[in-house]
């Protein structure tokens, strides 16, 4: 069993109250433990004792600004929740469709509040990544040097849009911005694993994340998975799971080799994070 540090690049947080009620609703369902105890794990120190015990050394905390789709949990909330611990780092959220001059807040987000990357939600922001106004936005985050993550592939929750998750969008995006450091979240999930496998192979910039995928059907989405292990990042999509500690699990117990599950879990991430 695999014995390393691991970085976990996919959790969320949040109240209730941010979330819309069809994702409490899934959260419930799959996670039942956390909504019984929620006041006592859905804090700063329940995150940090959760992920300890999960094995966990570091953890991507994501904002996230889709008021249509799943909910608001804004900058500033996660700053507060992330200050002053050492394991957690936070990635700010900016709508596009919402925002002008999205530049400037992720400026702002990074100098004054230590934020150290950017998830973007195309399905559920409804816009596509490749569109030329987003193009400030992303030499901002190379004059910055932190990572944008982008949600691509599937979703169940109403109304988002599949037609801007799909990963070729980034492909456009990753040739003009060479030196801008791609994450695809979730892996291209539903019908576009085999796309999004070959970007991340095509593209040295582009990196294929996890989360969200049953780990035991990795090698079946990914039959060429042991071949691309340098661009590969571990994530859980908590509390979009049951429990992280099972996933790593599942993962160790893949035929892959240990110096590929090293990269994957850590060395991979803590690259792209510079940590």
């Amino acid at each position: 069993m695999y014995q390393g540090k691991i970085i976990d690049f996919h959790i969320h947080i949040g109240r209730k109250e941010d979330w819309l009620p069809w994702v409490n609703e899934y959260f419930k369902e799959i996670n039942p433990y956390l909504f019984q105890h929620f006041d006592e794990i859905m804090t700063p120190i329940g995150i940090e004792k959760y992920l300890i015990d999960q094995g966990v050394s570091y953890a991507i905390i994501l904002a996230e600004y889709s008021p249509n789709v799943t909910g608001v949990v804004t900058n500033e909330y996660v700053y507060d929740f992330c200050k002053g611990r050492k394991k957690f780092i936070p990635f700010a959220s900016i709508n596009p469709n919402s925002t002008k001059q999205p530049e400037k807040i992720l400026e702002k987000c990074v100098q004054e509040m230590g934020f150290r990357g950017l998830k973007l939600y195309p399905p559920y922001q409804h816009f596509f990544p490749n569109k030329k106004e987003l193009y400030p936005l992303y030499e901002k985050l190379i004059e910055l040097d932190i990572p944008v993550m982008f949600h691509t592939g599937s979703s169940i929750y109403k109304n988002s849009k599949l037609k801007y998750g799909d990963p070729l969008l980034l492909d456009e995006v990753a040739a003009d911005f060479p030196n801008l450091k791609i994450i695809m979240a979730h892996g291209g999930r539903g019908f576009w694993y085999e796309k999004a496998f070959f970007l991340s192979r095509l593209h040295k910039n582009i990196y294929l994340e996890i989360s969200g995928l049953p780990p035991q059907k990795l090698l079946g989405y990914y039959p060429d998975f042991q071949k691309n292990t340098d661009k590969i990042i571990f994530g859980s999509d908590w509390p979009g799971v049951k429990s992280i500690k099972d996933n790593i699990e599942t993962i160790c117990n893949l035929p892959i080799n240990e110096n590929s599950l090293k990269k994957i879990l850590y060395q991979n991430a803590k690259k792209i994070l510079r940590l």
